[in-house]
């Protein structure tokens, strides 16, 4: 028996133990480099006439044995040499595969040029395993490997055998025609690993069609189906058919006039379990630093986890059609991931590197290119079709909006124009861009109210919203929890900054109103002062408004943190209290505050009264609780007995 070399037997173990994940990837691999072996005697036969097979003859053939717990993996490709299996088979992680493909370079670009008009033979057909690595997982479901091999050009064919790490035997052996098997003895089935199940045809049938769908060769296996019998109309029988399991060429390689809005709708409800056809499909093809196609899908409903911590994000990611992860985050942005589909690139390779794609180069720019695409996708939907564009950003605006606000704002300049806020002048959602577009001449700032889902009406009749109106400017009403935030960590749109009417200064006061406000705090500054402390620390400051035109009084916020901020982070399940520190401000101009004034001069105990009701009333007016409604209900009817 040989050995293996030393730093081998230590990859074979890692191999075993720790690379792949799943064990039942072991199908891929082996079918993987079935392909290779086909791709390579494919490419000999189209200037070498002795091959002697066609591009049609070529397959892979399945050969389950449930009694005697064996699964043979058989194919017609190059087959190894005495030499190639010693050399790919000894020595663990060296690729053949790399090697015909470093030495057939020159070559294949004679071959490409020489065979115009028929099938690329290597421009489209890539290497897809390395054998030397991939085939070692056959042993994390395998207590004993055979390989069968006749190289093309040879008459004798070789046996390698192994039960693992403790070395291998090559003796002489027979084999029909050109090719390789390779023969598993499956393991014992143990209390947690059932082993049995990959001698099973429905199970391999599985595993083909989640991994290997799109390798370019059919392959083959029997399987029984259940079938009328001819001549009868009630009577079934079960009969055993050579059937091929993958459909070869994936949909994202056929030509355009080949697939329809229809099939694009079926694979994607096939595929990603979903029963409403996706809203909008994105195609992306990209040759250069980073190779691939993509096939994304826009869902036209969230999945009824969207937006919870269960969902995951991720595509489907392939190498030259063979299933690499099934979701793989990190090919997706948060804030893009409502989008599902797949990515099928020819720069990954199926060696280690699949299952440590966090640091693979290639991700990440397949990751940047798909995210431009995405975006621009958006854009053209946004400008093109409004009212798609709407139903998507009902079920996944709030995502994008998210996503400007995480990382302190890093994404908010690339996502800003495609946020739409709603418009009480237009009674109609709008962008930012549609907003500043249409500000009268002189508006220096864009306003906005803020509140929860159910305020919009309420947030157009805000007393400090009448102010904004009155001037003939629009007022954006901003309902998502996040809303304000993302506004926050913009600060600007374009030369135009955000000014909440809730908030500070409106900037909205001419040089008479501020100087007719200054006097009415300066000369009631005591009796604010009196109504501050009765208010015990409920508000920072009570003073005159600048703001207000019918109504007696509402209350504001100074400072970084609003009204509708300390309502939202209040609601969260964690961390201390947040108070905005608040403004209780009254129009001196409102008959009310000449009764207030008769009051601090007459009774301040009344004036009291009325300072914790016009508090609680300006609380309702913004939409926040009141912190006693007995002791409301108490004040008022106090003062309707009057």
């Amino acid at each position: 028996m040989k050995q293996f070399k030393a730093e081998s037997k230590r990859l074979l173990d890692l191999m075993i133990n720790s690379i792949y994940t799943h064990k039942e990837i072991f199908l891929r691999e082996l079918i993987s480099n079935a392909s290779d072996a086909i791709d390579k005697l494919y490419f000999l036969s189209l200037t070498d006439d002795t091959v002697g097979l066609a591009r049609e003859d070529f397959a892979i053939w399945l050969a389950p044995d449930k009694e005697g717990r064996t699964l043979r993996i058989s194919d017609n490709g190059v087959g190894m040499s005495k030499a190639d299996l010693e050399s790919n088979l000894g020595v663990i992680a060296r690729s053949g595969s790399l090697a015909f493909r470093s030495e057939h370079e020159a070559a294949e670009d004679k071959v490409n040029s020489d065979a115009a008009g028929r099938e690329d033979p290597l421009g489209g057909i890539d290497i897809i395993g390395q054998f030397g690595v991939g085939f070692y997982s056959a042993f994390m479901v395998a207590k004993k490997v055979t390989v069968i091999s006749r190289a093309f050009g040879a008459e004798e064919a070789w046996k390698w055998e192994s039960k693992g790490a403790e070395g291998y035997t090559i003796t002489e052996t027979e084999r029909d025609a050109v090719g390789t098997d390779i023969i598993l003895v499956l393991k014992d089935d143990t209390d947690d690993e059932s082993y049995s199940e990959f001698a099973m045809d429905y199970r391999l049938e599985q595993l083909v069609k989640k991994y290997s769908d799109y390798i370019r060769y059919p392959i083959k296996m029997e399987m029984s189906r259940t079938r009328k019998k001819i001549g009868s109309e009630s009577a079934f029988e079960t009969v055993t058919e050579m059937t091929v399991l993958n459909s070869m060429v994936p949909i994202w390689k056929r030509g355009k006039g080949e697939v329809g809005d229809e099939d694009y709708a079926a694979f994607y409800k096939e595929k990603f379990n979903d029963y409403t056809d996706p809203a909008r499909v994105i195609q992306s093809s990209t040759e250069g630093t980073a190779t691939f196609n993509a096939l994304l899908f826009i869902p036209a409903t969230p999945p009824h986890d969207y937006y919870t911590k269960d969902y995951e994000k991720g595509l489907r990611l392939y190498a030259s059609g063979v299933l690499i992860m099934e979701k793989c985050g990190d090919l997706l942005p948060d804030h893009f991931s409502f989008v599902k589909g797949l990515v099928d690139s020819q720069d990954l390779s199926l060696n280690i590197s699949r299952e440590m794609l966090q640091q693979d180069r290639q991700l990440k720019l397949i990751r940047n290119a798909l995210e431009r695409k995405i975006r621009a996708e958006l854009g053209s939907w946004l400008a093109n079709d409004r009212e798609g564009y709407e139903a998507f950003f009902k079920n996944f605006g709030l995502q994008l909006k998210v996503g400007a606000y995480a990382g302190f704002g890093a994404e908010a300049d690339n996502l800003k124009d495609l946020f739409l806020f709603y418009s009480a002048a237009e009674s109609k959602y709008v962008t930012l861009a549609e907003y500043v577009g249409k500000m009268p001449e002189g508006q220096r700032y864009i306003y906005y109210a803020a509140g929860d889902r159910d305020s919009q009406a309420r947030l157009a009749k805000l007393p400090q919203a009448r102010r904004v109106q009155d001037e003939g400017y629009d007022l954006l009403l901003l309902t998502d929890d996040v809303d304000e935030f993302v506004l926050q960590v913009m600060r600007q749109y374009g030369e135009k900054e955000f000014r909440n009417v809730s908030g500070g200064d409106l900037g909205l006061e001419d040089a008479a109103e501020k100087e007719a406000v200054e006097k009415q705090n300066a000369e009631n500054k005591e009796m604010f002062d009196f109504m501050k402390e009765a208010l015990d620390g409920r508000v920072a400051e009570v003073q005159a408004s600048g703001r207000l035109k019918d109504d007696p009084v509402i209350i504001t916020a100074s400072g970084g943190i609003s009204l509708e901020m300390e309502k939202v982070l209040n609601s969260m399940p964690a961390g201390e209290k947040i108070e905005s520190s608040k403004v209780l401000e009254l129009n001196a101009e409102h008959p009310l505050f000449e009764k207030l004034k008769a009051l601090y001069a007459d009774d301040q105990d009344l004036l009291k009264t009325y300072t914790l009701l016009l508090y609680d009333q300006a609380m309702l007016i913004e939409g926040l609780p009141v912190e006693d409604p007995v002791a409301y209900s108490r004040r008022v009817s106090e003062l309707l007995a009057k």
